[in-house]
């Protein structure tokens, strides 16, 4: 799921399901970054990807723009550097 282009990029959340997709949702939620829950959460633990930060008690979010670097940052060690 992409956030509208209306909106701020600095000020937007993803929420766990929104990065690594659901492909059980009605209608399915393609990946921002193809893997499981458990390994985005040790790749979050290890340092490898962004800190979340907690929006509530029950509410964990990532920003929009930590996910977006993280993806160009990906994408360019795979072929070959910046």
């Amino acid at each position: 799921m992409t956030v509208p282009t209306n909106h701020n990029r600095e000020s937007a959340f993803l929420r766990i399901w929104q990065i690594v997709g659901n492909a059980k949702a009605k209608p399915p939620i393609p990946p921002l970054i193809p893997v499981g829950k458990s390994s985005w959460w040790q790749m979050v633990r290890e340092g490898r990807a962004p800190a979340p930060i907690k929006l509530g008690k029950r509410t964990t979010a990532w920003r929009a723009c930590d996910i977006d670097r993280f993806i160009q940052t990906f994408n360019a060690t795979k072929t070959g550097g910046e």
